[in-house]
């Protein structure tokens, strides 16, 4: 092959401002992607660098925590699009040398004086408002901030999904905030394999690696949050900041088919909701209403339908009483009772969509990320973090580098709902990692992309437990029930557990099965080429045993982002 001379390759420059904005055609040409294999560790994220992020802590000696941290830190720069350090983070983590799971909530809470008469004043919680933003929750580990800040210092190449998200929100981040250009390449959102650099992100890490958490929470940054909000009318203050605090909590589980226990991270997250919808259908089937669930043909019609309709009923309940629970009791052992469950299972009919689907009384009655990562001494660390929207508000904080979540637009704005919106309080949150054990860890996993998640805990781990492997678990195709806040006024449709919410059939399932859904229950849609991002992005870290007994790591990683897994060497 002939080269250019240097001084002729040095003169070739691509005049980007020439360049039409490409048709980004999501999956033009279907790749085939075999599972991975590793001994050490493996790391598995939506964006290539961030996954190299990971591995560079791990080959240092780290653990799964350590590299999760550097994962993180690391998806901030390459896809602040879906997350950042003004947003939030929660994470499971499997401690291989007591077979535990812990549980880390990493949400923030809404301002002290914040009031459901001040969102009113303002007009309903939009979702590009300082209302929303509730304090961030992101901690990260100065040691293992290094590949982030070399990464947000240098440039990262914009990847193909990555810049589509870009472009959809290139309006909101030069309205949001005065800042916006912090987060744009040339007044414009990049384009795919443009470099893009985030210094002023830089300098926040470094902020952090240099102070912890005051670096982030005191301060120059802090102050540029405040006066950012306070400045569009929001009332957050520097001891809402100051008093943020990440904790530590006990991880709800259920034992679905009596083999795999399921753990997920309690409310104020909506984990819960694949619990139920796991206990719903594990009663369904004791009740004689199906045959076995994993015996059903894969994405038939039969299958979808009461996949769905389990899901519609867990909803249901998790959108009414998923709050803070430190603000409100939530009846966590009564909704996962066996009476409950039961009861909300006598509710599906295998020939028909319920029209009543509402929330039950077990008292009296019976744009997100998502990484894994597991490490040489068994370890796994299953993490997940987002902005909420996007770019959450897409405002920018002077001088920071990154954008602000608008997690509080979750809130309820009915007052005595148990999710209404009070001063200092967490809202309902999406994000949620999910982990399931035998008699040791068996999967590291998630799906992420707001009330799909749960959806995707339900679907990918049935395709697991059906024998696919992890890989292809992600491939299969999904459906998603339509999904809207339960930030609602009073009356709410268009959420997935209500009677009207439409449901989203992927390309790849036949128009045959879809006709058949449609016959049981109307508004089945397909999705296809990009919309197929609403079935979300997941990651799966398995754990195998081989016949000498050393732990196998076998991941995959899902063809819906633009990220892979891989091994430690």
């Amino acid at each position: 092959m002939q080269t250019l001379p240097p001084t002729t390759t040095a003169k070739m420059k691509i005049d980007w401002s020439k360049v039409d904005q490409p048709e980004i055609v999501f999956q033009r040409f279907p790749s085939r992607r075999s599972q991975v294999y590793g001994t050490k560790g493996i790391v598995a994220s939506s964006q290539p660098l961030a996954t190299e992020a990971g591995l560079e802590i791990l080959r240092k000696g780290g653990n799964a925590a350590d590299a999760a941290v550097a994962t993180s830190a690391a998806l901030n720069v390459t896809e602040p699009s879906c997350c950042g350090i003004g947003g939030d983070a929660f994470c499971l983590f499997y401690d291989a040398k007591t077979k535990t799971v812990k549980a880390l909530n990493g949400s923030g809470h809404s301002p002290a004086k914040l009031t459901i008469d001040h969102v009113r004043q303002q007009g309903a919680p939009a979702t590009t408002s300082p209302s929303p933003t509730s304090t961030p929750g992101t901690l990260t580990i100065a040691d293992v901030l290094a590949p982030a800040i070399r990464l947000a210092e240098e440039g990262v190449p914009v990847s193909e999904i990555h810049s589509y998200s870009y472009q959809r929100s290139e309006s909101l981040l030069k309205s949001a905030s005065p800042n916006g250009d912090e987060m744009l390449l040339n007044g414009r959102a990049p384009l795919p394999g443009q470099i893009i650099t985030l210094t002023n992100l830089g300098k926040t890490l470094r902020a952090v690696a240099e102070n912890g958490k005051d670096g982030f929470y005191k301060g120059r940054v802090a102050e540029a949050i405040v006066e950012l909000i306070q400045s569009r009318g929001g009332v957050m203050e520097l001891e809402d900041l100051a008093k943020h605090e990440t904790t530590f909590v006990e991880p709800i589980k259920y034992t679905f088919n009596g083999e795999v226990t399921v753990y997920e991270c309690p409310p104020n997250g909506q984990g819960i909701t694949a619990l139920l919808a796991l206990g719903i259908l594990d009663h369904i089937q004791e009740q004689g209403k199906i045959g076995s669930l994993l015996e059903m043909e894969h994405n038939s019609a039969e299958y979808l339908h009461v996949l769905i309709e389990a899901l519609r009923l867990a909803f249901a309940d998790s959108q009414y009483y998923v709050t803070d629970p430190d603000m409100a009791h939530i009846p966590i052992a009564e909704l996962l009772s066996k009476e409950y469950l039961a009861s909300r299972a006598r509710l599906f009919d295998p020939t028909k969509t319920n029209p009543e689907v509402i929330h039950g009384n077990p008292v009296n009655s019976s744009d997100t990320v998502y990484f894994s990562v597991s490490d040489q001494w068994g370890n796994a660390c299953s993490f997940i973090q987002s902005n909420y929207a996007g770019f959450g508000t897409g405002a920018v904080p002077k001088g920071c580098g990154f954008t602000l979540q608008n997690r509080g637009s979750n809130f309820n704005l009915t007052p005595g709902h148990p999710n209404a919106l009070q001063g200092g309080k967490r809202p309902y949150h999406t994000i949620i990692p999910d982990g399931a054990a035998r008699d040791a860890l068996f999967l590291s996993y998630g799906v992420m992309g707001g009330f799909m998640q749960p959806q995707g805990h339900v679907q990918v781990l049935l395709n697991v437990l059906r024998a696919h492997t992890a890989q292809a678990a992600l491939d299969a195709p999904r459906f998603c029930i339509s999904a809207g806040s339960p930030d609602s006024q009073s009356a709410r449709t268009g959420a997935p557990g209500d009677v009207n919410s439409e449901v989203y059939i992927e390309e790849g399932i036949p128009d045959a099965v879809l006709d058949a859904l449609r016959a049981i229950g109307p508004r089945r849609a397909p999705r296809e080429g990009m919309q197929r991002g609403m079935l979300g992005r997941g990651q799966i870290i398995q754990r195998l045993v081989d016949p000498s007994g050393r732990t196998v790591w076998a991941a995959g990683s899902d063809p819906r982002a633009d990220g892979h897994a891989a091994p430690q060497i």
